[in-house]
C-alpha cells in the first residue's frame, strides 16, 4: 500500500508523512477472491484489515439460523480493528463478497506503531468504534423488534386473526363513515316511506336501528378486548438501549 492510497483511509488521514511511511512498512498485501473467509466466529483476533479495492461483508449467525449482515465494507473501510485493542477472539465472520486486496496490520505492528509516538490512530480508531456501536445498535433494535413482531403473529390463532381485523376496521375511519352513511340511509329509507303513506319496517323512534346499534357495541368491546389480549405491549414498541460500551453490541464488531 502506498502514503497516497493509506492517506484515503479516513482512519489514517492525519498521519504525517513519516509516520505514514512507517506504518506502509508494516503493512502486508492480501489479495483475495470472492467467498473467501477471512475469519469466522471465534477465531484467534490478531490483525485488522484495510481494503485497498473490493469489498467485505461483516455478518452473524443469528439464534434462528439465519445470517445476519451487518455491514458491506469497500475501498477504504477497514474491519477487524478491535483485535488490535483488546487481543479477544473473533465475534463475527468476515467475508470477501467482491474480489479485494486488503492490507493486513498485525496487532504486535499497531502497538509498536502506537509506541512509536503515534497517538492519533488509537483515538481516531476508538471514535471509529464509537460510530460502528451506535450503527449497530441501530441494527439490532429494529432486527430484534421484527423478530418479535414474527413470532407473535405465528402464534396467533384463526379466532385472534379475526378479531385483530374486526378491531382494525371497527377503529377505523372507513367504519365510521359507512356507519354514518348507513344510520343515516336507514332513517332516510323510513321517513319517506311515512311521508308516501307507506308502512314502514322500522317507524319512528327506529327501535330495530337502537337495537342493532346497542348490539354493535355490545359485541365490538369484547372483540376489540380479544385482539389486545392476543398481543402484548412489547409487541406495540420495543426499545433497545443504547448504553455507552454496550458489551453486545461491541462484540458484533470484533
Amino acid at each position: 500500500m502506498t502514503i497516497d492510497t493509506l492517506r484515503q483511509v479516513p482512519l489514517f488521514e492525519s498521519l504525517d508523512d513519516d509516520a505514514a511511511k512507517q506504518l506502509c512498512e508494516l503493512l502486508e498485501t492480501l489479495d483475495c477472491e470472492v467467498q473467501k473467509v477471512l475469519f469466522r466466529a471465534g477465531d484467534a483476533g490478531d490483525a485488522m484489515y484495510v481494503i485497498e479495492r473490493g469489498k467485505v461483508r461483516i455478518c452473524v449467525q443469528a439464534t434462528d439460523g439465519h445470517e445476519l449482515t451487518l455491514a458491506e465494507l469497500g475501498r477504504g473501510d477497514f474491519f477487524g480493528e478491535m483485535a488490535l485493542l483488546d487481543g479477544q477472539r473473533r465475534s463475527a465472520n468476515a467475508v470477501v463478497a467482491e474480489e479485494a486486496r486488503l492490507a493486513v496490520l498485525s496487532r504486535e505492528h499497531f502497538l509498536s506503531f502506537i509506541m512509536r509516538g503515534n497517538p492519533n490512530v488509537a483515538l481516531e480508531m476508538l471514535s471509529a468504534l464509537a460510530n460502528r456501536l451506535r450503527r449497530t445498535d441501530e441494527l439490532l433494535r429494529h432486527s430484534t423488534t421484527r423478530n418479535v413482531n414474527e413470532e407473535m403473529a405465528a402464534r396467533l390463532t384463526l379466532a385472534d386473526r379475526a378479531a385483530d381485523i374486526l378491531a382494525e376496521f371497527g377503529g377505523s375511519w372507513k367504519f365510521i363513515i359507512a356507519a354514518v352513511l348507513f344510520f343515516n340511509l336507514w332513517v332516510l329509507i323510513n321517513s319517506a316511506l311515512l311521508v308516501l303513506g307507506k308502512r314502514s319496517f322500522d317507524p319512528y323512534p327506529f327501535l330495530l336501528l337502537s337495537t342493532a346499534i346497542n348490539m354493535l357495541a355490545v359485541l365490538q368491546a369484547p372483540i376489540i378486548l380479544m385482539s389486545h389480549a392476543c398481543r402484548p405491549p412489547s409487541t406495540y414498541h420495543l426499545d433497545v438501549a443504547e448504553p455507552a460500551g454496550s458489551q453486545g453490541s461491541a462484540s458484533l464488531r470484533n
